[in-house]
């Protein structure tokens, strides 16, 4: 533990930075402002030597805790009170999105790790996802860096773009929410997004929402059995359901079951943030900015691709299922 503690110390050192300058401009994403943090670090000027034990750890067993804690914004009456038609809508969202993108990746070129994060980040819940997804399949530091930007893009653009298409398509308040709940990335892009058309809007768009959440774990388990069966060597395997999803389905157990105060919900929702925090200014760190530029302009292309096809997809399923 003496061996992370300066790794560690650095990244808390970005975490309270990037939050301080989200409480003085609101409008600035503490997580998006981590990753940029450590990158910045590690292009401008150097990682010490030293730092990297404590790095290491937050990039691994700190990145998968705050996925776990996710679970707790997750509870399954307010998932199954969507009724039928419309879980079956969402789980259509996520496993068109994901294909989709997928396949996209492959045809225009992409790398498949890079695919993976960008298939998982859209279609399911943004950084946290891509965070889950890299605790599988150990992409390289800047495929997560350019997928995180990604997914900051598009949701950001999805705050601008979709409200003045509510009149345009004429959907009520109930079936924005929902349009917006299965289609933005983030939560916050989410909440930023619905709240424009009122109470309604934005308690749908949250339920629609955390349900994609909890699609998570079902898909990380299949990303982990995939890897499995592609010929992983032996003895660097992941295992067939990773323990930190189970953990996660279970924080989702415990939030059903209401025996968590709320108030140590909300400390507990903002020790999370740290957590991820630490971990994505980690990844950050590791972030070699020239090879990004070689990446090219094919993965911003794969981002636009998938943030349209969510979009088209969750109108139609809305179109459906909210009529």
């Amino acid at each position: 533990m003496t061996r992370a503690a300066p790794g560690l110390a650095l990244a808390a050192t970005g975490v309270a930075i990037s939050l301080g300058a989200h409480r003085a401009l609101p409008a600035l994403a503490p997580l998006v402002l981590c990753v940029a943090l450590g990158i910045a670090l590690a292009n401008l000027l150097r990682v010490p030597a030293a730092a990297a034990p404590g790095l290491a750890v937050a990039g691994g067993p700190v990145l998968k805790l705050g996925v776990v804690l996710l679970g707790l914004d997750l509870v399954f009456p307010d998932i199954l009170a969507l009724g039928f038609r419309a879980l079956l809508v969402v789980v259509a969202v996520v496993v068109i999105t994901f294909f989709g993108t997928r396949w996209a990746g492959r045809l225009i070129g992409v790398s498949d790790n890079l695919s993976l994060l960008v298939a998982t980040g859209f279609s399911i819940c943004g950084i946290s996802a891509i965070a889950a997804a890299n605790g599988v399949i150990d992409a390289e530091e800047d495929e997560v860096a350019f997928s995180v930007a990604l997914v900051t893009l598009c949701g950001t653009l999805a705050i601008v773009t979709l409200p003045p298409l509510q009149g345009v398509l004429g959907l009520d308040d109930e079936q924005f929410g929902a349009w917006v709940g299965a289609s933005v990335h983030d939560v916050a892009q989410v909440v930023a997004t619905a709240s424009t058309a009122g109470s309604l809007a934005l308690a749908t768009a949250i339920v629609v929402k955390l349900t994609r959440v909890m699609l998570l774990a079902p898909l990380i388990a299949g990303i982990a059995l995939h890897h499995r069966r592609a010929g992983t060597p032996v003895g660097v395997r992941p295992p067939l359901v990773p323990p930190f999803i189970i953990a996660f389905v279970a924080m989702v157990g415990i939030a059903s079951i209401g025996v968590i105060p709320d108030r140590l919900l909300i400390r507990i929702d903002d020790l999370r943030t740290v957590l991820l925090g630490l971990a994505l200014f980690a990844l950050g760190s590791r972030v070699n900015v020239g090879r990004m530029r070689q990446l090219g302009i094919r993965p911003l292309a794969l981002g636009l691709i998938s943030w349209l096809l969510i979009a088209f997809v969750a109108y139609a399923g809305v179109r459906l299922a909210w009529s």
